[in-house]
């Protein structure tokens, strides 16, 4: 919620309703709670869209293929899906405004959704894996939502805004998993294999929430920010011309992106096997549902305490928590007792809570280092490494595990997150 003197050189050159957002701040502190408003409610839709496919991926997966290898395959296609699609929303975002970016990758996640129904009633495999990737722009819109919450955000404001635009995912993606039995009944009663009953939720889910941020995410929060910044700099022609160079922290977007990427790793490789695992033991698809569901809570839920914190304690503080929480996490899931659905549970609550630390502190780092006349585009850049590093991990997951053991997948999984150790010392030194 930018605050700005009216400058008469710029407002030569806005529309005359942007201009009004420039020269109002109180117009500037209704928009931003408008936009966190619009994003909290799609966000809802947008987290029963991913809750939902990722609870089964792995077992339509497996159950269409008839091999254990494959169970990574679903998690790794639909995370280089929304890799792909972060690239494009991104850009897009960035050229026409974070509603045309968003709304475009939800409902081609709601389509991609629709498509894996097709694929698992025709047993098309071929079908299943493109189905699978543009499903991913769903999971991509759902990420770089958090983005939009935070453009008319001050600085002392980010985190918490981006977490605040991620929490509300936590209902949709609780919720979704748990209902995993009830959307297999109602697919049986509709002739459509079991497994893919989740996926029914999943496209409705991605389809409403890409048409509530077409229609009701107006004015676009990016288009007001950049409009917003540009005229705070009163800026001229030389100034545009090294505007990219000149605003924005490479080693800052470096630091926050490897955030990222090593706890979506980490996380991706850990939660795609564990259904598998569970299965391999006894436990049913509403035993999966509950662990998946807990997980998904840790992963979004404490979301708003966890923004305070990056904004009051700092980004390398809350950095450093991430690697710690997975570290444990990774311990106990490799330890607990094949039966134990407590620690089970525990496990994937702390793989959650290290990626939801490591996520917003990562947004966070990358948000201040970037102007947002190029932010949108290098936030798209950042999450086509994130969802790759998401790719990589759930992909390796499923040859880790038939060549070794679940437990050994998760000490892995521990020892890595210890690397943003490292990572955050030698950030704090660069920035000394």
């Amino acid at each position: 919620m930018t605050m700005i003197a009216k400058d008469t050189n710029v407002s030569t050159q806005q529309p005359i309703w942007l201009q009004e957002y420039i020269d109002s701040p109180e117009r500037q502190a209704k928009l931003y709670k408008k936009t966190l408003r619009i994003l909290m409610f799609s966000q809802i839709f947008g987290g029963a869209g991913l809750g939902a496919g990722v609870t089964v991926g792995a077992l339509l997966a497996q159950d269409m293929l008839g091999t254990e290898n494959a169970a990574g395959i679903p998690t790794a296609l639909f995370t280089l899906g929304s890799a792909g699609s972060a690239l494009l929303i991104g850009r897009s975002s960035q050229r026409f405004g974070r509603r045309a970016g968003l709304a475009g990758g939800f409902l081609a996640g709601g389509i991609g959704a629709i498509g894996v129904i097709i694929a698992a009633l025709t047993n098309n495999i071929a079908l299943l894996f493109l189905s699978l990737l543009i499903y991913g722009a769903g999971t991509a819109s759902n990420l770089q939502a958090r983005y939009a919450g935070t453009d008319l955000a001050t600085d002392k404001q980010r985190a918490t805004a981006a977490s605040m635009a991620m929490v509300s995912t936590t209902l949709g993606a609780v919720v979704a998993p748990n209902l995993v039995n009830t959307m297999g009944e109602f697919a049986n009663s509709i002739s459509v294999p079991t497994l893919a009953g989740p996926f029914i939720l999943s496209g409705a889910a991605f389809i409403i929430a890409g048409l509530l941020i077409l229609f009701f995410l107006r004015p676009d929060p990016l288009v007001v920010s950049t409009a917003i910044a540009s005229a705070q700099k009163n800026v001229n022609t030389e100034t545009e011309t090294n505007l990219k160079s000149a605003n924005i922290n490479k080693k800052g977007v470096v630091v926050g992106a490897v955030i990222m990427i090593l706890t979506q790793f980490v996380m991706s490789a850990i939660m795609t096997m564990t259904p598998v695992h569970m299965g391999h033991h006894g436990h049913g698809l509403q035993e999966v549902g509950v662990v998946i569901g807990f997980h998904i809570a840790a992963m979004y839920l404490p979301s708003p305490l966890t923004g305070i914190l990056v904004d009051k304690l700092g980004r390398t503080t809350m950095a450093v928590a991430s690697g710690v929480t997975l570290l444990a996490s990774g311990l106990v899931a490799a330890f607990a007792p094949v039966g134990s659905m407590p620690l089970l549970t525990l496990a994937l609550v702390l793989l959650g809570l290290g990626w939801n630390f490591g996520l917003i502190s990562g947004t966070a780092l990358i948000i201040d280092s970037t102007h947002p006349s190029v932010r949108a585009k290098t936030q798209g850049s950042v999450d086509v490494l994130f969802a790759l590093s998401g790719a990589a991990g759930g992909g390796l997951s499923g040859t880790v595990v038939a060549h070794s053991s679940y437990a050994s997948l998760s000490l892995s999984g521990a020892i890595l997150s210890l690397v943003l150790i490292p990572v955050v010392i030698w950030s704090r030194k660069t920035q000394s």
